[in-house]
């Protein structure tokens, strides 16, 4: 048995063609797709990308390994502790250790431990290619090593291997020899030019006026990420950026697939594709960012290819967590789950049956401080800290089967949807926190420590480029709501 996991970061699946997009963004993608199971309502419980792995190999959800944020305390996961043993939890029961349990041989190219400092992504690995340029490479640089080491091991019995590609990532960095295959195609319409005009009325970083987070600067080095986006024909530049890389990428992962069919062993391969998160591409006024709780953010795809096992093309609609990962896969080889897991297994899914939850709490603490549930159609948002997003107010509401991109808040006209959502909320923290093995939700670590990482310290910087920007009523509005962030610095 062998097992090529993909992981590509950034990945929101509406931007896949097997998912329904109208540009063909994906055809290696779509084909693995069209051999296995297909999930649409699979979501990471943590996002953005450090909090999201932890929990995707820990098999914890962020509250309880403590790996919330991107900085600070809440940027590690907790140590075990009293109790540890020899080695620590990560490394016995995380998902790497657990196929090494299962007879594996575990190898990865991939950055990210040291683009994050995040060293316990390596525990379990037999095998450590680290391409060397903390996720900034673009596939074309991430794809000679897996060739290179799949010409070497392909036809070896048990390994598993994971690879991490970033080109939907930004900056946006396809080369530019690979041209630009969706220019003369629609892209997407619900961003209107009306939609366009509030967002750059409106604070956002990573917002329309100031797509670089805090201001408009362009980078030569990467002509395709936009500064500023002023209306909606203008958006292309957005869209066509974030499509390239995606497109750019798959046609690197039907390199690797074919070399496996080369090589006489795809069809004993299992194939599993996702992703850490998505990407709000206009969404909440946000552009070419994944700062968010939301459906656009913490939605991602999911698609497993197993021989023997998967029915061809199927479509599971149900809702799982990535931590669900982990126990599936210690389910699908008869290992026993741990004590300290928090998915659950959905193997009958992979074998074309029911395996649903019935809700969803997902959390984002690096760019804003929200926790969010999603039960049936709806999307109940919590603000704790705005992150200087200034217009959005402390529940948001969504029905996203009619308003998939958000953009028509609904909490003021259903307040007794907003009650059943902030309760989903409340009892599963309270449920986390009694089986946590510590007293601290670390979201609150967040806030003590004076915030999300990727806002404290800079709302003067923001202050300043608003007013510089015409929009000096925010200016004074983000002085009134984070005064904290201009104490000492008066005279």
């Amino acid at each position: 048995m062998r097992i090529l996991f993909l992981d590509l970061d950034t990945l929101r699946p509406d931007h896949l063609s097997c998912y329904g997009y109208p540009r063909s963004t994906s055809p290696n993608i779509d084909s693995v797709a069209a051999e296995g199971v297909r999930f649409t309502g699979y979501h990471c419980s943590d996002a953005p990308c450090l909090p999201s792995r932890a929990a995707l190999f820990s098999g914890r959800f962020g509250i309880h390994n403590g790996a919330v944020g991107h900085g600070d305390t809440a940027g590690d996961m907790r140590v075990d502790g009293p109790g540890r043993g020899f080695q620590d939890y990560i490394a016995r029961n995380g998902l790497v250790g657990t196929l090494r349990k299962a007879g594996f041989r575990t190898a990865t190219v991939s950055p990210f431990g040291e683009r994050h400092g995040s060293w316990w992504f390596y525990a379990g690995f037999n095998e450590i290619v680290n391409t060397g340029k903390c996720g900034n490479e673009t596939a074309g640089e991430i794809e000679p090593a897996v060739m290179d080491w799949l010409s070497r091991n392909a036809k070896e019995d048990n390994w598993f291997l994971h690879v991490n590609f970033w080109d939907p990532h930004t900056p946006y960095r396809s080369p530019a020899e690979f041209g630009d295959p969706f220019a003369d195609e629609p892209y997407p319409d619900w961003l209107t030019d009306e939609i366009v005009a509030q967002h750059r009325s409106e604070p956002h970083p990573h917002g329309a006026r100031e797509i670089d987070m805090f201001d408009n600067r362009i980078s030569p080095a990467f002509p395709r990420m936009p500064g500023e986006t002023f209306n909606a024909a203008d958006a292309r530049r957005m869209f066509d950026g974030y499509d390239c890389g995606i497109r750019y990428m798959d046609g690197k992962i039907g390199r690797i697939l074919q070399l496996l069919k080369d090589e006489g062993v795809y069809e004993d391969t299992a194939v599993i594709i996702t992703s850490d998160h998505g990407e709000n591409l206009g969404e909440l006024g946000l552009y070419a960012e994944h700062a968010t709780a939301d459906e656009i953010t913490c939605r991602v795809p999911m698609i497993i290819r197993w021989p023997g096992l998967t029915p061809r093309g199927h479509v599971d609609n149900g809702f799982h967590y990535q931590i669900d990962l982990l126990p599936t896969l210690a389910d699908l080889f008869r290992l026993p789950e741990h004590k300290w897991w928090d998915g659950q297994s959905y193997l009958a899914a992979l074998q074309g049956g029911e395996a649903s939850r019935e809700k969803l709490v997902i959390s984002q603490c690096a760019h804003v401080c929200q926790r969010s549930a999603r039960f049936g159609n709806w999307l109940y948002m919590r603000t704790i800290h705005d992150g200087f997003h200034l217009t959005w107010p402390r529940e948001m509401l969504f029905d996203l089967a009619a308003d998939p991109h958000e953009v028509h808040n609904l909490a003021a006209e259903r307040p007794d949807l907003c009650a059943q959502g902030a309760k989903i909320i409340l009892d599963w923290q309270e449920e986390q926190m009694a089986s946590s093995p510590s007293d601290v939700d670390p979201l609150w670590t967040v806030m003590r420590e004076g915030g999300p990482y990727h806002a404290r310290g800079s709302g003067e910087i923001y202050a300043n480029y608003l007013r510089e920007t015409e929009r000096a009523e925010w200016a004074d509005e983000l002085r009134r709501r984070h005064p904290e962030e201009f104490r000492g610095r008066e005279g």
